[in-house]
């Protein structure tokens, strides 16, 4: 059996499929493998008509697409102290953003969800004009001032100081302080259609695909490095060291708390629409 999958060239994807993606999870289905920035993904798996069997997506976008996708109990990001970052030129605090213009990497994503309900507490009257950038060019357009304020993800924590940016707020701390939970940012799904031993093969090959990463991580290395668009070495250990955990491995129950406490909360503001109560169950 070969399947479609699609996730990002980010560090903490390649780490986690590199066993997997290169024949080496005995007994695992073969992968064919297309790279695309999660916004991608989640347009895809929201659309319907795309053709991957497996996607890395938003949390934030299971709402819409848990009819026809399961959401695999392992493989994706969650954890703490990694949360989504909103950064600006100067110093300052919530409230300055009032009117602003805030550039995000996607409106389907967790940190924009994660955004919606921080500013929703924070910022007097709602931010102003919301504007879609890729992630990478979001830090550049913050310190060019084309954007007042912008929302970042990923290794953009370690680098952010390089390009003259100050942090304003940390969506990953306001959710642990609101919630006592971990931060779910992004999952792993899977057809339904392709039948519940299917996708229970799926999922022990992704765990045992990570696990595999852990025992050995040399062996990643160059994989890691090939995609991750002349990131430096260091910076994509820590990468990986952040959003690969034990969430990782299994959601657990905390994951799934997480999961459903972060869409349970949405639905309530009306950000996404309300999940069934099985909605989550796997197979």
């Amino acid at each position: 059996m070969q399947l479609k999958i699609a996730y990002s060239p980010c560090p903490n994807d390649t780490f986690v499929f590199d066993a997997w993606a290169h024949g080496r999870v005995p007994g695992a289905p073969r992968l064919d493998v297309t790279f695309a920035d999660i916004d991608v993904t989640n347009g895809w798996a929201e659309g319907g008509a795309d053709d991957h069997d497996v996607l890395k997506v938003s949390y934030a976008v299971l709402p819409w697409i848990l009819d026809e996708y399961a959401l695999l109990p392992c493989g994706g990001a969650l954890g703490r102290g990694c949360g989504p970052l909103v950064l600006t030129r100067e110093a300052g605090s919530g409230a300055d953003l009032a009117g602003k213009t805030v550039a995000v990497p996607s409106e389907r994503s967790t940190a924009y969800l994660l955004f919606r309900l921080w500013a929703a507490e924070t910022v007097p009257g709602g931010v102003g004009e919301v504007v879609v950038l890729p992630f990478h060019e979001i830090m550049p357009a913050v310190r060019d001032g084309k954007v007042d304020a912008g929302l970042v993800i990923h290794e953009a924590r370690f680098t952010y100081a390089s390009y003259g940016l100050h942090r304003l707020a940390d969506m990953g701390e306001h959710w642990e302080s609101t919630t006592g939970l971990p931060i779910p940012l992004g999952a792993i799904v899977a057809r339904r259609s392709l039948g519940e031993e299917a996708l229970r093969l799926l999922a022990d090959s992704a765990r045992r695909s990570v696990r595999m990463a852990w025992d050995d991580p040399e062996v990643s290395r160059p994989y890691v490095m090939e995609h991750a668009q002349e990131m430096d070495p260091k910076v994509a250990d820590q990468h990986i060291g952040l959003y690969v955990n034990e969430f990782t491995a299994d959601l657990g129950e905390d994951g799934y708390a997480a999961v459903r406490g972060l869409l349970t909360r949405a639905a309530a503001e009306g950000l996404v629409p309300p999940l069934g109560p099985d909605a989550l169950a796997f197979p």
